[in-house]
């Protein structure tokens, strides 16, 4: 399957009804002893790998011993609290035993959505699958209400993926791929393969289907796929209930591939060009230099700054002759980028009073 076989960084979602028993409110233990040594495989060969993982609540309840059906809000929120530590402590032991450290990340909504917590969020991601381990995503359930939800992990899965530049997302499901119907009512029904244009008339067919303890449909899976497929993404739906699910995926497993037209990383910058700039950053000649060799843009090279833009925001470079190089998104707000013109890395702290990051722009968020 060479989707998954080429894939550098890999995102993979994990829905509650493959990690829970329904009926019990168990976790599956072996299951995720199996996945464990698929995502253990996958980093040997060199892919860096993410898992958003659903769990908690259904976790929580059985735990709790709160009744099947629909919980209050103040329920699934205890509920998480409960069973996230138990999540944790399962996906830490299965990948520890194989000589793989877990990371907890916990997000909201909010954390996409507002630019600064969104650089944030990048950062601690790319430090962490640099540092060699496996982060294990999920929605705060504990504290996220309607109004600062995702509402499932797929489209939460697809929005991890545009934020660490993931180059595949697998939707671990229980179905083997996207149909041109409901199988299960449509004998005529027919699973595609290869999905290279997400069509309206193609969303039409995703229906609405909710099944088990999971939250999304078929409907969700396809918004999922236009987010990671805009951002260059390849997502693949394929069947998740067996063992070794991203084993049997790259032995040829029946699944749908949406296909993306564009890298992750031309993607990107395809977005940051096309963002209005809220202020500009003047550079001398060794950091134009230093820029057009691939690197990041370090206070010390910045001359002049202008305009008024926060952390996050999008601001044009400009070479020492006045063209204009490019853009990119700041780290820093134009107050703290003007008071630290020409500052070394490690000046930085001693000019803020606090701990700064070391690039006023890093290379991956910017567009020369």
């Amino acid at each position: 399957m060479a989707a998954l076989t080429q894939a550098k960084r890999i995102v993979v979602k994990i829905g509650s009804a493959l990690l829970v028993e329904g009926a019990s409110g168990q976790l599956r233990a072996g299951w995720l002893d199996a996945l464990a040594e698929d995502v253990v495989a996958l980093r040997r060969r060199g892919a860096d790998v993410v898992l958003v993982s659903s769990g908690s609540i259904a976790l929580g309840r059985g735990i709790l011993g709160l009744a099947p059906g629909g919980l209050a809000l103040e329920q699934s929120q205890a509920a998480a609290a409960v069973g996230q530590i138990r999540l944790a402590q399962a996906y830490s032991s299965a990948l520890g035993q194989r000589g793989v450290t877990a990371a907890q990340v916990l997000v909201t909504l909010e954390d996409s959505a507002d630019r600064r917590r969104y650089l944030n969020a990048r950062a601690t991601l790319e430090t962490l699958l640099a540092l060699g381990t496996v982060p294990i995503v999920n929605e705060n359930d504990t504290v996220a209400t309607d109004e600062i939800r995702f509402g499932d992990n797929d489209r939460l899965a697809a929005q991890v993926a545009v934020t660490i530049g993931a180059d595949l997302t697998v939707l671990l499901s229980d179905v083997d791929g996207f149909y041109s119907g409901n199988p299960q009512v449509d004998p005529a029904a027919r699973r595609y393969d290869v999905i290279d244009e997400i069509t309206p008339a193609l969303e039409a067919q995703a229906g609405e289907g909710v099944s088990g303890l999971s939250k999304g449909g078929m409907k969700t899976k396809v918004m999922a796929a236009k987010t990671a497929t805009a951002a260059g993404c390849d997502l693949i739906i394929t069947r998740g209930e067996g063992l070794h699910p991203l084993a049997g995926l790259e032995a040829g497993a029946a699944h749908t591939l949406f296909r993306a037209r564009l890298s992750p990383a031309s993607a990107r910058k395809h977005w940051i060009a096309s963002m209005k700039p809220r202020g500009a950053v003047t550079v001398d000649a060794g950091a134009a230099n230093a820029l057009g060799q691939g690197k990041s843009l370090l206070p010390a090279g910045v001359t002049a700054v202008s305009g008024r833009f926060g952390r996050g925001d999008p601001v044009d470079i400009i070479a020492p002759d006045g063209a204009r190089l490019g853009a990119g998104l700041a780290r820093y707000t134009a107050d703290e980028a003007k008071r630290l013109i020409g500052k070394r890395s490690n000046e930085i702290e001693a000019v803020l009073g606090y701990p700064g990051r070391a690039a006023l722009i890093h290379r991956d968020d910017m567009a020369l």
